[in-house]
């Protein structure tokens, strides 16, 4: 069974992934970021694949793209830090990125090293689901790695209902229109979003991402999703001083104490 799958399986509510960019802020602090959020209590991890256009991402990931990039980040380097990580981590593990470094690395190396590195699952944004289908959909399967497809407040009922029917392990529920980053309170806009999705009672979890920055729209977004994805306020908080194990504690008891 995908680890996605078992994870909502045992668990219904409150699920928080964490999103970060791997080789940011240390080219080598990948790994030890996703031990620390493991045993701080996270659900689920989205490890961020740079890029040097990253379109849909706000000024901090694109900050940390970059200062990844110059780091040394690629995506071959990537999957050889990833290569023991399932000898000390059982929860689900996401790649997100953008297709063309994908492309670059071939669509089917890139889904067998997933496979062979324990990734459970990927977040291209810039995938229409159209595509997905067409030509990728046969090598995803192979490798039993899930494409997250997302949906926004400019989706219609009926083509979310459409990305329901072809999704596996959860949809990913864009909250506003603009790109990532750490917001205040959630809008009215934004929760009547949310119950109208809530409405179409999907056969698939939802989480909700971008804006979830802190304890009080996590909590928002848990009660109308089965849980929310925090990762600009993340990164924003791995840029600071101090030591990352520390840190991510912090970070990750600050979110769960609801």
């Amino acid at each position: 069974m995908n680890r996605i799958d078992r994870l909502f399986k045992e668990k219904q509510e409150n699920i928080l992934s964490v999103y970060f960019t791997a080789g940011y802020p240390l080219l080598d602090s990948t790994t030890s970021i996703i031990r620390a959020l493991t045993d701080a209590g996270a659900d689920m991890v989205e490890i961020g694949i740079p890029f040097s256009d990253p379109m849909a991402d706000g000024p901090v990931i694109q900050r940390s793209d970059e200062t990844s990039l110059q780091n040394g980040m690629t995506l071959k380097h990537l999957f050889r830090q990833l290569s023991k990580v399932r000898n000390e981590v059982e929860i689900p593990l996401i790649l997100m990125g953008y297709l063309n470094p994908v492309i670059q690395f071939g669509v089917e190396n890139f889904c067998r090293k997933c496979m062979e590195t324990g990734i459970d699952g990927v977040i291209l944004p810039d995938l229409p689901p159209a595509v997905y289908l067409e030509e990728y959909i046969p090598l995803f399967e192979r490798y039993n790695l899930y494409n997250i497809l997302l949906i926004s407040p400019q989706s219609d009922d009926d083509r979310i209902r459409a990305i329901d029917r072809i999704s596996r392990g959860f949809i990913y529920m864009v909250s506003s229109s603009s790109v990532t980053g750490a917001k205040g309170n959630l809008s009215d806009e934004q929760l009547s979003y949310f119950k109208r999705v809530r409405g179409l009672n999907l056969n698939n979890p939802v989480l909700i991402g971008f804006g979830i920055s802190n304890r009080e729209t996590f909590k928002n977004a848990c009660e109308y999703a089965a849980g929310g994805i925090i990762g600009s306020a993340f990164v924003t908080m791995l840029g600071q001083e101090g030591n990352i194990v520390d840190k991510v504690y912090q970070f990750v008891e600050g979110i769960r104490d609801l």
